[in-house]
């Protein structure tokens, strides 16, 4: 009872605060005629999205504007990340082609990387010629650590150098960057292979990669799928906004009627011959280059600002003027901090134990912060606070510090507290 009076109270306070700055929803007189969620959620968040639905959708208001609801995809949309799925299948089926120096895959790879995957992988295949990789675990080995943690298999850093910490992060851009060579075409047929795979697969099931165990099988959440498709019919324009590789993304989003367009992810620079490079494009007035900028964190906002609204230049790093910010974003890693609380309406995020996103849904400033387990396989709540005053924030130069609320002020470190049993 104590923390519905405080949550009641705390959505009070926010929506005051909200409508000082911003438009109101007009009034829900039509929500009668709106599509209804089916899907089955944890404790009141299905009644606090139908109310996003009834209210901003043109479902209540027709003629008016269509609102944006943004989604994040890997664990967010799916159990499992299907980028990852995608490369266990490719080197599984000897698709990464040798390149003619490993420390051309990455402007920030390492010294010590580059001898790694020189060591273990070898130099014998012709440059651009397939490596043996479903026979040579070693090579497989040192390519998917190097993915996973950044590290070699040594635990070496993979990468160094400079970059913007809220932009970017080496390792994610190094899974297209690996593609390299090959045409979009071919990447997706990747994808759709290892999507079959990963479907077929019994929830749970893990498979042998290199030396190392991984997970085996993908799902599509239903509540997910749902929440997509109610929206949709409630008038709401709703994209997909990834740090994935754009081939591999859009195979998946497909499937829930996502096309190109409306799926943002990595996109590679193509060379003459359509072939994918180890370039990216840029956003934001930063030129395309070597994954200087992705879908990341702040990344993720100037994406939605340059590909939905429209606004280029560094204003396109700028949160936006409320009607020009998702009324809904969803997202369940530090990677989606950043446009998950620009929303207007709705900042729902799936549970990982991710400091920053969940110190700022925890912290919930604006009372519109919903948190879920994940829907598959959840992970137990973290007992410990988050390290919310003194680490939990992603500093653009690198290491962690303290997070801030708008106002300025600390955010102090907060607990979840344990399960419910």
């Amino acid at each position: 009872m104590r923390q519905l009076l405080a949550r009641t109270l705390a959505v009070a306070a926010a929506t005051l605060a909200v409508t000082a700055t911003a438009p109101a929803p007009a009034p829900s007189a039509a929500s009668t005629d709106c599509p209804r969620l089916t899907g089955r959620w944890h404790g009141d968040a299905r009644a606090h999205l139908q109310r996003l639905v009834d209210e901003r959708g043109t479902c209540s208001r027709p003629g008016g504007p269509r609102p944006v609801a943004a989604f994040d995809w890997d664990n967010t949309v799916t159990k499992n990340d299907v980028t990852d799925a995608t490369l266990s299948w490719a080197l599984r089926h000897d698709r990464i082609l040798r390149p003619a120096r490993w420390r051309d895959t990455s402007a920030w790879l390492t010294p010590a990387a580059d001898r790694a995957l020189t060591t273990a992988c070898g130099t014998r295949v012709p440059v651009g010629a397939p490596l043996p990789t479903s026979r040579d675990a070693r090579c497989t080995d040192e390519i998917a650590v190097i993915r996973d943690s950044g590290t070699t298999t040594s635990g070496a850093p993979a990468f160094a150098g400079t970059w913007n910490h809220r932009r970017t992060v080496p390792q994610y851009a190094w899974v297209p960057q690996l593609f390299a060579g090959h045409t979009p075409a071919e990447l997706s047929g990747y994808a759709r292979a290892a999507r079959r795979e990963a479907l077929a697969a019994p929830v749970g099931a893990v498979r042998t990669l290199g030396t190392r165990t991984v997970p085996g099988y993908v799902r599509y959440y239903d509540q997910q799928r749902d929440l997509i498709r109610t929206l949709r019919r409630a008038g709401f324009d709703v994209y997909i906004v990834s740090a994935g590789a754009a081939p591999i993304t859009q195979v998946w989003s497909r499937s829930l009627g996502f096309d190109a367009a409306h799926t943002l992810a990595i996109r590679s620079v193509l060379d003459r011959g359509g072939r994918l490079t180890t370039r990216t494009e840029g956003c934001g007035g930063v030129p395309a280059g070597p994954g200087t900028v992705i879908p990341y964190i702040d990344g993720k906002r100037c994406w939605i600002n340059q590909e939905i609204h429209g606004v280029h230049g560094p204003a396109a790093w700028q949160r936006r003027p409320w009607a020009e910010r998702p009324a809904l974003a969803a997202g369940d890693a530090d990677t989606d901090a950043t446009f998950v609380g620009d929303a207007t309406g709705v900042h729902l995020v799936l549970d990982r134990n991710k400091p920053e996103l969940m110190c700022r849904a925890l912290d919930d400033a604006d009372g519109r912060w919903l948190i879920q387990p994940m829907f598959i396989d959840p992970l137990p709540r973290r007992t410990a606070p988050y390290p919310c005053a003194t680490t939990a924030y992603n500093a653009p130069g690198g290491g962690g510090s303290p997070l801030l609320r708008p106002d300025g002020s600390t955010v102090p470190d907060l607990s979840e507290g344990p399960s419910p049993s």
